[in-house]
């Protein structure tokens, strides 16, 4: 009796700790977002709508342009790294919105009346969808081209989209994190994949 009471204890002191560990997370995210949005410096708000409305277009054109420079150089190489990133965008848009429809997250100037939308949205918030965008294509390019050049540039830009969704009102921190690792997490699981793949079809060969 002695060792259930005890153990009872235990699992009411544990969701407790949990559960204040949730409201100061919720607390955290949303004075950082206050800090960023209510804040800001209102005359970027025209360039950070362009670069959060970069995300898309750059991450559909980047695989197209690239598998059209195979087709014309002829290089089989290119081609392959084209398709790489255009599945990693795939992968990355199937997992943003099963994540999306199953957490059901309230974008923040839904919640808090203080926080500015500064650009129409539609849909949850969680994880940043843009964000997942940006950083997948970004990192998907980056293995393609592991050079200084392409790196560096290829995550300003993405970083920029992250942060551009906060600046804008429409997206929590916690949002943008999870779309930053999500994005990423989808250009090393999809080069995993091909990796096994074509393992298979290579011992089918032999």
């Amino acid at each position: 009796m002695k060792n259930k009471s005890e153990v009872f204890k235990f699992v009411c002191l544990t969701v407790f700790l949990f559960y204040i560990s949730i409201i100061n997370a919720q607390n955290i995210d949303i004075n950082i977002l206050r800090d960023i949005n209510v804040n800001r410096n209102k005359n970027l708000d025209p360039t950070f709508k362009s670069v959060t409305r970069s995300a898309l277009p750059i991450s559909i054109a980047t695989p197209i342009i690239m598998y059209s420079a195979g087709m014309i150089k002829k290089d089989s190489t290119i081609k392959k790294q084209a398709i790489f990133i255009g599945e990693t965008f795939l992968v990355n848009a199937f997992i943003t919105t099963a994540l999306k429809q199953v957490v059901k997250k309230q974008r923040p100037f839904e919640t808090y009346s203080d926080i500015d939308q500064v650009i129409s949205t539609g849909g949850y918030s969680f994880p940043s969808g843009h964000t997942s965008t940006a950083f997948a294509t970004a990192t998907s390019l980056s293995m393609v081209y592991p050079k200084w050049y392409v790196i560096a540039p290829s995550f300003v830009w993405a970083s920029a989209v992250g942060y551009s969704r906060m600046h804008l009102g429409v997206h929590y921190p916690s949002d943008v994190f999870a779309g930053a690792i999500l994005g990423s997490g989808s250009a090393y699981l999809t080069y995993k994949a091909n990796k096994w793949i074509n393992k298979k079809r290579s011992k089918k060969e032999k």
